[in-house]
């Protein structure tokens, strides 16, 4: 049912079709919504912070229901969160997102817009997240998008009024889409916008509430609901066979990374949102009240609404192809609007449709998915026509080359046509990244140069195919992105994106290496080559007080796609210090300094991202005891490469293999982020875990979300243990040490307050507000205006053992190389150990 979903909705919202994505054509139900789509002429906006804060009931009822062309802004591309189904965070968790939500508007209907701020982390108050973020930047952001989109009407996803009662950023949200409400319509606030839009007054705005934000159901009955409207985003589509809920579960179920997939639901529902400014609708059923979405809306569009009403109000679902010459006629009045938004929109919608009713299939592809500047590749065409419509293929072209043929063929019924193009690609296009990333940004903004790609979602494709088609007498033009076809035999014909790359790429496998003492490394550098017989060299770049044995080193590889390893000989420091490393290619006077990283899931197309090539390398002076650790894997995190660092031999558990005595090999087990919400065997080796403990383990359990596992499941901890929302968002936030006395600050490495220096992103996050007196906590720390928690890091000895709950976010600085995270994690492993024989290596 789900495969039938995710075809049905790509046909339906072709407009939306992301490029990867093989080529659909719509049943006759799908083409006749797109026909009442059409002929609708109204715009709705959903703005909120995140990827997943968007409601796809809502989205899914005004694009589906309504008709409207709807839209969510989400001013973050989630780069802050988590990530469930691998290893991407920060700039690579965004690129993950951004396609999960444009995944999910696919299968909804809406567009997808983001501003340039940066998800830096759960902030506490809008004033924190607006300071970071640039507060004139990203409201510029959103006046630009809202001028450019043009929507009639704004939903608000939070509630502006009620700053530090939620994410800063949630609130943030609602306040800048507040504010330009009333900016887009001034030619005096951020005027540059203007020489490439125009200013635009938006009929009303809303705030999408519910019983939630009143705190009860039985407030929310009670409530004055003078100033709601209310709509059932329950209806059911009979031509499409499937609820609107049923969409908007299948939509928010994209945001796998999240853990978002859920039970698609049915049956009557209600969303209310509540006006907040504009024009307050006098129909309260209709969000649209009183605006014109009809073509009389447009000067000219009359004689386009008499069109296309008759062929909605008499589609052919057994022959959609008779209203070809109705779609044609209105085609070329819409060609003739002086109203170029509109037309732009309509033209786009109607070219669509008349490809679907005419069955006509035009695509561009290639036998490789790379190619690179001054590189040449061959361009497939394939033409089809399945219907009895006089069509000629009149010309093909390339955008962005000279290149084009003119067969001039007349289309017969289901005849392919097929022909080739020669893509010689020019010494200067842009490499394929997310353009957000091209250059280095701020802690909350992205750095974007291109004005013009404000609000994009994705960097617009290098090369697409121009098919000009005569239908009778009459051309249209239909531009199909150029795409890398291919098949695999465990999944048959698969679509990439096609991508311009560099001849060769260049990485470091360890992106934090360290050294635990002043032993030279080897240092591997792994370069990729896109390009069949290249040979260079590569050149080691260092920081002062670090020495290499030998500088560059040539490498030559023979096949694109191939890779050769490089090794230098680094020697760190005497003292502690960090710094960083990178390797720079040398090819024909060409220098290359990005390395490429994959971003690869079924439900996604595939992502290349370049980043710059490098590494940090930090010298520490770090003690510890014990060898071997148990790691069982919980939501992802890279925390067991970084053990490796510093000498331990870390060996992951699968959880189904924990029984009596199974741990006893291990000086300590670590369970990793999230584990018993997302590992649910846990809940059953849960008593072999802490015997473990009892017989004189060490067990360090990192952070939990409070009360996400099983219900029969008690608790985590051997003692009274209660998880909160409490945490730190300000990592550089003062920490003190309030057990001065306890091992865990002083045995193997004295901790200090200094350590602390240097963290990324957060001090930590879920911390416990309750716990049984067993428990020692050992920090204390604050954000800004806020009480003392002292539950960022408990410890409490069980038997002859010693339990660890920590909230600190280890996932997080161990990763990016924070010396002092790397000594207060190497005397949690250590604790107990001053007198404890050396176990014998553990194999995984």
């Amino acid at each position: 049912m789900r495969q039938y979903l995710v075809v049905f909705v790509t046909l339906l919202f072709s407009l939306q079709t992301v490029l990867a994505q093989a080529p659909k054509k719509g049943t006759s139900a799908e083409i006749y919504h797109s026909v009442q789509k059409l002929n609708f002429l109204g715009k709705a906006l959903y703005v909120a912070a995140h990827p997943d804060d968007e409601n796809t009931r809502l989205i899914s009822y005004l694009s589906n229901n309504v008709k409207a062309k709807t839209a969510y802004l989400s001013l973050t591309r989630g780069d802050g969160g988590q990530n469930l189904i691998g290893p991407e965070l920060r700039e690579l968790l965004g690129v993950l997102r951004t396609q999960e939500l444009l995944a999910a508007r696919r299968v909804d209907g809406g567009q997808q817009f983001f501003s340039r701020a940066n998800d830096f982390g759960y902030s506490k108050h809008p004033d924190e997240t607006l300071k970071i973020w640039n507060k004139k930047e990203v409201l510029g952001d959103v006046v630009q998008i809202i001028r450019t989109f043009k929507p009639d009407v704004i939903i608000n996803r939070f509630d502006h009024r009620s700053p530090g009662s939620t994410h800063g950023h949630h609130t943030s949200s609602a306040m800048l889409s507040f504010e330009a409400f009333d900016l887009v319509n001034d030619p005096n606030a951020y005027p540059e916008q203007l020489a490439a839009t125009q200013i635009w007054q938006p009929k009303r705005m809303f705030f999408n509430t519910s019983w939630w934000f009143y705190g009860s159901r039985e407030k929310f009955e009670k409530a004055d609901k003078t100033n709601l409207l209310n709509m059932d985003v329950g209806v059911f589509y009979p031509t499409l066979g499937v609820s609107n809920n049923e969409i908007a579960s299948w939509a928010s179920s994209q945001h796998l990374c999240q853990g978002f997939g859920r039970i698609t639901s049915r049956g009557s529902e209600n969303e209310y949102i509540e006006f907040l400014k504009g024009d307050f609708p006098k129909d309260k059923s209709n969000i649209f009240d009183g605006i014109n979405t009809t073509w009389s809306r447009v000067a000219g569009g009359e004689a386009i609404g008499t069109i296309l009403n008759e062929v909605e109000a008499d589609f052919d679902f057994t022959n959609p192809a008779k209203h070809l010459p109705q779609l044609l006629e209105a085609h070329k009045l819409i060609s003739s609007l002086s109203d170029t938004h509109w037309k732009t929109i309509k033209l786009q919608e109607i070219e669509a449709i008349i490809l679907s009713v005419s069955g006509l299939f035009l695509e561009a592809s290639t036998d490789t998915a790379i190619t690179n500047p001054n590189n040449s590749t061959k361009v497939k065409i394939d033409v089809l026509n399945r219907s009895d419509a006089a069509i000629t293929l009149n010309t093909v072209g390339l955008t962005s080359v000279d290149e084009s043929l003119s067969p001039y063929v007349s289309l017969d019924n289901n005849t392919k046509n097929s022909f080739e193009l020669d893509l010689n690609v020019p010494e200067a296009t842009d490499f394929t990244s997310p353009y957000w990333l091209s250059e280095k940004g701020t802690l909350g903004m992205y750095k974007v140069a291109d004005k013009s790609l404000i609000g994009k979602p994705e960097t617009p494709r290098a090369f697409h195919a121009n098919f000009t088609l005569d239908f009778d007498g009459y051309e249209i033009t239909f531009q199909k992105p150029i795409v890398y076809k291919y098949a695999r035999n465990d999944k048959g014909e698969l679509y990439q994106p096609f991508e311009v790359l560099p001849e060769a790429t260049a990485r470091f496998d360890d992106k934090v290496v360290i050294f635990a003492d002043g032993k030279p490394k080897q240092i591997a550098v792994t370069v990729k080559a896109h390009k069949d017989n290249i040979k260079g060299d590569v050149q080691f770049c260092y920081s002062k007080g670090w020495t290499v044995e030998q500088e560059t080193k040539p490498f030559e590889i023979e096949k694109k796609g191939d890779e050769q390893i490089l090794e230098f000989t680094l020697t760190p420091p005497a003292n502690e210090d960090e710094s960083y490393i990178s390797p720079i290619i040398k090819i024909d006077g060409k220098q290359i300094t990005k390395e490429l990283v994959t971003i690869a899931y079924d439900h996604v197309p595939t992502q290349s991202v370049l980043l710059p090539a490098e590494a940090k390398v930090v010298r520490l002076n770090i003690q510890r005891l014990g060898e071997n650790i148990g790691y069982i894997m919980g939501a992802g995190d890279d925390v067991p490469t970084s053990l490796k660092q510093i000498g331990y031999n870390v060996v992951t558990v699968d959880p189904n293999s924990i029984q009596a005595g199974s741990l006893d090999k291990f000086d300590a087990v670590v369970v990793g982020i999230r584990g018993y919400n997302v590992v649910k065997e846990l809940q059953f080796k849960q008593r072999f875990i802490l015997d473990y403990v009892k017989d004189g383990g060490n067990l360090i359990v990192q952070y939990n979300t409070a009360g996400r596992w099983d219900k029969q499941f008690n608790n985590i901890a051997p003692y009274d243990l209660k998880l909160s929302r409490d945490r730190v968002t300000d990592e550089n936030s003062g920490v003190k040490i309030v057990a001065k006395d306890h091992a865990l600050v002083n045995f193997p490495n004295t901790i200090k307050e200094k350590d602390f220096e240097g963290w990324v992103q957060e001090r930590g996050l879920y911390f416990p507000n309750e716990w049984g007196a067993e428990f020692t906590p050992i920090l204390s720390m604050k954000d800004n205006g806020e009480s003392a928690k002292k539950g960022s890091l408990l410890v409490a000895p069980y038997g002859k053992g010693n339990y660890i709950y920590t909230g600190l976010s280890f996932f997080r600085e161990l990763p990016a190389g924070v010396s002092g995270a790397y000594k207060l994690f190497a005397n949690m492993l250590s604790i107990g150990k001053e007198n404890v024989e050396k176990k014998p290596a553990v194999k995984g």
